[in-house]
């Protein structure tokens, strides 16, 4: 054994539990420090390479040696989190499964354990690296042995870089501890003595037993403390002394790293959810671990035709005719736009293992490939199966083709089992179900400088990618069709969802017209308005800095000008947007910060990229619409975000002015459900006070407002009116006497007697919020009035942060949810009435409660009546729905 690396696995998993937040499997179990500790042995080993290593833990019952010693040792620490303990046992089993040897010795600290085995170590002329960040250690470090800090870049201590960070060697670290103490153990060390005093101390004099035994020697005060405090500091000592007497294993082949069980390994990241794991567990094993893994989990045999040939793709067409379901895949040249993308091929399956792939830069070419699908395509009673669907109806109708049936969407099935899940790739899928990792599609293309546009990548290699995708679309199918029959979510599928994207689809082609010329003009303006601003705050330092650094900000605010820092982040003393608003109303410089982060985000994110989004064929954005991101079933939007542009403040508005209608004597029509989320807990909760507000047509903020303060409603202030407004919204999505104290900035307890008061007024309101809750955790799942399901596996976390979090989802999922489903109802019976050839106009956009259309003049009381009738009735419920309908010559006036 030449080199050892011993872990401390006990200091890796307790940093990871407060590093990584809100991470669990799908039973809603927390693994958050699970998978901190398996990136750090991943990291160390990937970076080092060991042969021998060791993970150790603190053992049982750790703390009660040094209990018995001093009874208040660690006593202030709070107990270890429930979610917490469970992700040790995890760990350890994961050692077991990577082959890495551990040790969890019964009272014994994981620091005591790590020094015997490094004395040990070392005494076998090993070289040892104590991979660690606690400076404890560091009274071991000799020339054998060292502090490896993999958090620090890998920083290694050895006896010079001890001294240079502690100001004494290691022989001193004892003593150095002992006189500082740490708060975080609760070791007393001597009151008034730091780390430089400590130091400075020990290069005068020597040792802490001179010091204890000579106080003497010191001048006025220290001599008091260290007369004083002398017990104190040999009780310290003893605590801070690493024993190097712990029983262990003495045999160096205990400590070499043992072949991985890959299988199980492999099975045991699946039930935590490590898809990313998983992936680089297929990537990197070796190659005589690879043969292993094939037998364990065989590629079955399939069969991937490249059809490129005019009789081959007669004979394919033939054959896909004849069935009923047709899964496809249609592969562009670039990951882009579907609108702005070229074709290099289409992959058919009908059946699991057998799949085609049809290029259109091969020996056919791109119109005879066109001309002989074009029918297959637009065969109305042939159903075809899709992932992401909505691109390659986009992606075909650039080339004239019209797919007439998409039956199945792979993502969106995934979607509405799993909406709480962030991944419905196929990737994932097919590792979720197969636990096969899908081809990346960088062993295609490439990476880095050496990137290939698909079309130059040889076809039979593009032949096996594209057609193991349609294989597994296929087979995907059958599994997930069975789990939404189950669960009875076919018919959010069928009649919703997949109707939607065609919409989509529509909306994404036609695009939305921006005057690039008028985002120049501001953007001029902005860089002005910013100018201004740096030079201002840059005289309020009293020097020029970077203010786009956080580092070089916080040190102007902090050290430089004094500003007591409200909150300190792992890299610093942070300077967020949170800080700068606590300390605007008494550091003005704070408040011009903010304005000048504002103006700059706004500036780089909309006027300067916008421009660039335009295509230059149309002369218009084509953003993408997302069904699968948001768990509620809300859209999301992207490339770019149009429904991120802010409302409220003056420049967003001014930017939404550079959107408009491309031709003259057209308009944009917003209509917006007014209050629709409070509409609908009026519905479901079936408060009468709440329902009678909503018939009468009553100013709902205003009408709170009077009830929680029992006054005339002409009494109510705007203040009132505010605060109502604030735990109308609140309540909608769980909001605590915390978060609303926040927002209206009252104390804690002024904001819990507001919400108080509020279920006083609307008694039906509460009993309706906690009975979403008891059946959260009953169900496991919140559900929608539509039937959409979120499943929320942390309502029965052991972690009260997850479990609080669980309970507002609960709450919330149900009425954003139908708002979601309620908006693209309304959007499905609008496309109907619309006419195909655009007289009455095109709906562009939608922004959650709103949606936009570009209209010709002449349509426009047409559409006023069409588009808010149809809104208004989508949904019959117990209170009236309004629709807000605004026109202009462009988004901002709407």
């Amino acid at each position: 054994m030449k080199t050892l690396y011993i872990l401390d696995a006990s200091g890796f998993i307790y940093r990871s539990y407060f590093a990584i937040r809100n991470v669990t499997n799908s039973k809603g179990e927390s693994t958050n420090a699970l998978f901190g500790f398996i990136r750090s042995i991943m990291k160390l080993r990937k970076d080092f390479n060991p042969d021998h290593l060791i993970a150790i833990f603190d053992g049982p019952r750790s703390t009660k040696k040094r209990e018995d010693i001093y009874a208040d040792y660690k006593a202030h620490r709070n107990a270890m989190p429930q979610d917490l303990g469970y992700q040790i046992g995890w760990a350890q089993e994961v050692c077991e499964l990577m082959g890495i040897p551990y040790l969890s010795v019964p009272e014994v600290e994981a620091d005591d354990t790590m020094g015997s085995v490094a004395l040990w170590a070392a005494a076998q002329k090993a070289k040892v690296y104590m991979c660690t960040s606690d400076k404890d250690l560091c009274q071991m470090v000799n020339d054998q042995i060292n502090i490896l800090n993999t958090f620090k870049d890998n920083l290694i201590l050895g006896p010079k870089e001890v001294e240079e960070n502690f100001g004494v060697p290691p022989h001193l670290m004892i003593d150095l501890l002992a006189m500082t103490g740490d708060s975080s153990d609760n070791v007393p060390g001597i009151p008034g003595i730091g780390p430089k005093t400590a130091a400075s101390l020990l290069k005068e004099f020597g040792t802490l037993d001179y010091l204890l035994n000579n106080p003497q020697s010191l001048p006025g005060k220290k001599q008091e403390l260290f007369v004083q405090h002398a017990d104190q500091a040999r009780l310290s000592k003893q605590l801070v002394t690493i024993h190097t007497d712990v029983d262990f294993p003495k045999e160096s082949s205990f400590f070499e790293i043992k072949p991985c069980d890959t299988k199980l390994l492999k099975e045991f990241y699946a039930s935590m959810n490590f898809n990313s794991l998983i992936k680089e567990l297929e990537q990197s094993t070796p190659p005589a671990a690879k043969e292993v893994q094939l037998q364990l989990f065989p590629d079955e045999p399939v069969k991937y035709t490249l059809v490129d040939d005019e009789d081959s793709l007669k004979e394919l067409i033939n054959y896909l005719s004849k069935h009923k379901e047709i899964a496809i895949t249609v592969k562009g040249n670039e990951e882009c736009q579907p609108v702005k993308c070229e074709m290099i091929g289409i992959g058919f399956s009908v059946k699991a293992k057998e799949a085609w792939y049809v290029p259109v830069n091969g020996r056919l070419g791109l119109q005879a490939v066109l001309k002989a699908l074009k029918p297959l395509f637009e065969q109305p009673d042939l159903q075809f199966i899709g992932h992401n669907a909505k691109f390659d109806i986009l992606l075909l109708e650039n080339y004239g083709i019209k797919l007439q049936n998409i039956a199945f969407d792979i993502s969106l099935a995934s979607y509405l089992l799993n909406s709480h899940l962030r991944q419905h790739t196929l990737e994932h899928l097919m590792l979720d179900n197969f636990g096969k990792v899908k081809m990346p599609l960088s062993t295609l293309i490439g990476k880095g400088k050496k990137l290939l546009p698909l079309a130059e990548v040889p076809i039979a290699q593009v032949c096996s990618y594209v057609s193991e995708e349609a294989d597994y679309t296929i087979r995907l199918k059958d599994i997930l069709e069975k789990q939404l029959n189950e669960r009875k979510l076919m018919p959010l599928l069928k009649d919703l969802e997949i109707p939607l994207f065609k919409v989509l689809a529509k909306m994404e082609r036609h695009g939305i017209f921006v005057d690039v010329s008028y985002l120049k003009k501001m953007s001029v303006e902005i860089i002005k308005q910013l100018e201004l601003l740096e030079h201002s705050i840059h005289e309020m330092a009293g020097e020029k800095f970077n203010i786009n650094s956080p580092k070089q900000l916080s040190d102007i605010l902090f050290t430089k000008m004094g500003i007591r820092a409200p909150k300190k982040t792992a890299t610093g003393l942070s300077t967020n947007a949170d800080v700068l608003e606590s300390l605007k109303d008494n550091y003005p410089i704070a408040g011009k910060i903010l304005e000048y982060r504002t103006l700059e985000k706004l500036r780089s994110t909309y006027l300067d990229a916008l421009p660039g989004e335009v295509y230059g064929k149309t002369h218009r954005i084509h953003c993408t619409f997302n069904q699968t991101v948001a768990a509620t079933g809300r859209l999301s939007c992207q490339e770019p975000n149009l429904q991120n542009i802010p409302i409220r403040s003056e420049i967003g508005r001014t930017i939404r002015g550079a959107f408009k209608p491309q031709r003259e004597h057209w308009s944009f029509l917003a209509a917006d459900y007014s209050q629709i989320e409070l509409r609908l807990l009026a519905h479901m909760s079936e408060d009468p006070i709440l329902l009678e507000a909503f018939q009468n047509g009553a100013d709902i903020h205003a009408h709170t407002a009077a009830n929680i303060f029992n006054i005339p409603l002409a009494s109510v202030t705007k203040e009132q009116r505010n605060g109502a407004k604030a735990v109308n919204f609140g309540i909608i999505y769980g909001q605590q006497a915390f978060g609303l104290a926040q927002e209206l900035g009252i104390d804690v307890r002024e904001a819990a007697v507001f919400i108080e008061a509020y279920f006083r007024r609307y008694p039906n309101v509460k009993e309706y919020l906690e009975s979403r809750k008891e059946l959260a955790r009953k169900t496991g799942k919140a559900v929608t009035y539509t039937g959409r399901e979120r499943l929320i596996p942390e309502i029965h976390s052991r972690n009260g942060q997850l479990r609080a979090f669980a309970e507002r989802l609960a709450i919330n999922t149900p009425l954003q949810g139908t708002a979601a489903d309620l908006i693209k109802m309304a959007m499905l019976q609008i496309d109907k009435k619309l006419d195909p050839k655009g007289s009455l106009g095109y709906m562009i956009l939608q922004i959650h409660d709103e949606l936009i259309f570009e209209i010709p003049d002449t349509a426009i009381e047409t559409m006023r009546t069409l588009v808010q009738d149809t809104m208004q009735s989508v949904m019959s419920l117990k209170v009236p729905l309004v629709v807000d309908i605004t026109i202009g010559k462009n988004w901002a006036q709407c």
